[in-house]
């Protein structure tokens, strides 16, 4: 089966924009390929369809506005919804079962589907797509290094999913936009459709699918538009490895005089965003990266920043790029003024907001960048044992790396009344299709070739756990960065503290976690408590 198009222009419009031509459809007969690439003749072979291809931002605002309830917000971002779903559904993610790369799998997470159940699924998305009177197709890159710059075409019911990608993926020039051809990834969006629950392996009527073989997403019955984003991620995870490149979920900065790169991770809430959005130095990127032989690329053209309580003070850079052209996602506006309420979770705790990286004043284009200096691993400990910041081993690294340990706090979720602790491998578990012992060895490989520093910052509680210490201070919190970064705390002197049986060492000038306990017999309990969690998480690695 393919998709019908009207043939409405068979020559090249240009403009001024930077995206390049604007092609309201050459005739595009393989955008979506049937079973097998056959073609099979439907009820819909009369249909025609207009396709929207490789549109403008102001175009995308036009037809998304045109929508129930979206709007122009007051900085003149575009607010739209995604309906029902509001976050990604990872319970149903479906990998298709696959001969070819077997042995390369690592399923835990992520439950397969036979190809049949997939075509299904496929065929679905298609004939409700052919139905559509319009469609919108965007063709970009990810992968900002010429080497392993990948076509990724995107194919959705919804304008603003379109603007979504076109934020998010590497914009073409005209000339790359001209000799696109034909794309190494696919994403067919029928988000709006829900899959039919009744197919095997389906849990619900949302269903997202991914096929390494034919680099091929399916969406059905969800309309967020974060499943498109983390679905390429998820192939960039399994595909770069394989080339010995090293897959990152990360944020990437470096200096003013590009002499200096700084790699961040860290789960929701550790201040990953924050942290590595810095007035005094370049952004590389904010959630994707790869570390290669000669350094360090940003998957993504653009940032999808949660805006959930955005604090224009504490984060300005990100504040300063919502405007004409970025994408508001769930997020409730006065209803005169257009003024966002950051504050406002009625809809969900996940808005966000995503822009084109070069939005942000401090970023270094092209995203491309030399070997870290320094990686430093995000916590926010809500316990209240960790140290505030400590120097880790290439085998500590490894396993704090594997580990991806954070916690949540009381009131963050319904049922959590005390810290508890998340754990997610490599800090991105959902988004790994190797095991994460992969990563880790590609990891230590290259901490050790490139003399990188690796560091363990806890931006969680001191004195006590939530409830009875502090959570440390964000000014503290930069310092300590700033003084990695400059390289004046690895001349510091240094204390031992241990974890586990391994002996990391923080800076004598900061006090032992400890130390900062009034109760001292109920800090060993809760340190030995998490220790405990610890082992337990880690025994699902070996």
């Amino acid at each position: 089966m393919e998709i019908n198009y009207k043939s409405i222009s068979q020559s090249l419009k240009s403009n001024s924009r930077e995206t390049g031509p604007r092609i309201y459809c050459k005739k595009l007969d393989k955008v979506i390929g049937g079973l097998n690439n056959k073609v099979y003749k439907t009820d819909f072979a009369s249909k025609v369809s207009e396709v929207i291809y490789n549109s403008s931002p102001a175009e995308y605002y036009e037809h998304t506005l045109k929508e129930y309830n979206t709007k122009i917000s007051k900085s003149g971002a575009l607010i739209a919804y995604s309906g029902i779903k509001c976050g990604r559904s990872p319970m149903d993610r479906r990998i298709v079962h696959s001969t070819k790369y077997q042995a390369d799998l690592w399923y835990p997470k992520n439950t397969t589907i036979n190809d049949k159940v997939f075509y299904t699924n496929k065929e679905t998305a298609i004939c409700f797509l052919n139905n559509c009177d319009k469609i919108y197709v965007f063709d970009g890159y990810v992968c900002w290094h010429p080497k392993y710059k990948t076509k990724v075409r995107v194919i959705s019911s919804r304008a603003y999913h379109c603007l979504f990608m076109y934020n998010m993926l590497i914009r073409p020039t005209k000339e790359e936009l001209m000799n696109f051809g034909e794309p190494d990834i696919t994403i067919y969006n029928a988000g709006c459709f829900p899959c039919n629950r009744y197919t095997e392996s389906m849990t619900s009527s949302t269903s997202v699918n991914l096929n390494l073989e034919t680099k091929e997403v399916v969406i059905l019955g969800t309309q967020y538009a974060g499943e498109m984003k983390k679905a390429v991620f998820t192939m960039m995870n399994f595909f770069m490895p394989m080339k010995g490149v090293l897959s990152l979920h990360s944020s990437c900065n470096i200096s003013k005089d590009e002499k200096n790169v700084c790699l961040f991770f860290g789960l929701s809430g550790t201040g990953k965003t924050t942290l590595s959005a810095d007035v005094e130095r370049k952004l590389i990127g904010d959630d994707e990266h790869c570390w290669h032989d000669d350094g360090v690329f940003n998957i993504e053209g653009g940032c999808y920043a949660k805006c959930i309580h955005l604090n224009p003070e504490k984060e300005p850079d990100i504040y300063n790029a919502i405007r004409f052209g970025s994408l508001y996602e769930n997020v409730i506006a006065h209803p005169e003024t257009r003024e966002v309420d950051f504050n406002d979770s009625s809809v969900t705790e996940n808005i966000r907001v995503s822009y084109p990286i070069h939005y942000i004043d401090n970023v270094h284009i092209p995203c491309v960048t030399g070997h870290p200096n320094n990686v430093i691993l995000l916590t926010c400990d809500a316990f209240g044992v960790l140290p505030i910041v400590s120097k880790l081993s290439t085998k500590q690294a490894m396993y704090h790396f594997v580990s991806g340990y954070t916690s949540k706090v009381a009131g963050t979720e319904d049922g959590v009344d005390e810290p508890e602790a998340v754990f997610s491998a490599c800090y991105g578990e959902a988004f790994l299709l190797c095991h994460p012992m992969k990563y880790a060895e590609l990891l230590a490989e290259k901490l050790q070739k490139h003399e990188t520093n690796c560091w363990l910052v806890n931006t969680g509680w001191v004195g006590g756990k939530y409830g009875a210490g502090n959570r440390c201070d964000i000014n503290i919190t930069r310092d300590i960065v700033r003084t990695i970064h400059d390289g004046t705390l690895k001349n510091e002197a240094f204390k031992p503290f241990k974890l586990l049986d391994m002996e990391m060492m923080m800076p004598q000038k900061y006090n032992l976690p400890r130390d900062e306990w009034n109760d001292k017999e109920k800090y060993d309990d809760t340190l030995a408590s998490l220790e405990m969690l610890f082992k337990d998480n880690y025994l699902k690695y070996n």
